[in-house]
């Protein structure tokens, strides 16, 4: 476990603080996007975890949305499900709020407390795989230990 990149052994700490039992994968090739994540973890796109985050245009409250790799989040039902408009932010907030660069943010771990909220569409999946806190890193896990462990709530992104 220590030879682990740092961020990706942080998403290991903060996975144990959250009850779950993860091993992080460095894969040999980039899982940057749901495709490349897709090829390296051999499984269906949809069983990718895309960890999003959003800004909420009137409070400013960052909010993550956990959503499959098949889906494209129809970003007014989210904010009619939200309460507010939802915004795209830019790579610094996103690094902010998380502190994970984009391409590797992870679904838990976050330097800052974030509403967390589920595609309801991972749960079909036995095993899901999401970002480890590097563009190389990846870790399978149930979704709804995810779901459990994060908080999330599970809603329709589509």
């Amino acid at each position: 476990m220590n030879d682990l990149p740092k961020s990706a052994d942080r998403v290991r700490k903060a996975a144990e603080a959250l009850g779950l039992t993860i091993e992080i994968v460095e894969m040999a090739t980039p899982t940057r996007t749901v495709a490349e994540a897709a090829a390296a973890c051999r499984c269906p796109e949809g069983a990718i975890v895309k960890s999003l985050i959003f800004k909420g245009q009137q409070t400013g409250r960052p909010y993550l949305l956990l959503v499959s790799g098949a889906n494209r989040v129809d970003e007014q039902m989210a904010a009619a499900t939200l309460g507010e408009t939802l915004l795209r932010p830019d790579a610094s907030y996103v690094r902010t709020v998380t502190g994970f660069a984009i391409g590797g943010v992870p679904p838990f771990g976050h330097a800052t407390p974030v509403v967390s909220f589920m595609d309801a569409d991972l749960l079909q999946y036995e095993t899901v795989w999401a970002a480890a806190g590097t563009p190389m890193a990846v870790f399978a896990v149930d979704p709804k230990r995810l779901k459990d462990a994060t908080g999330a709530e599970a809603i329709a992104v589509k």
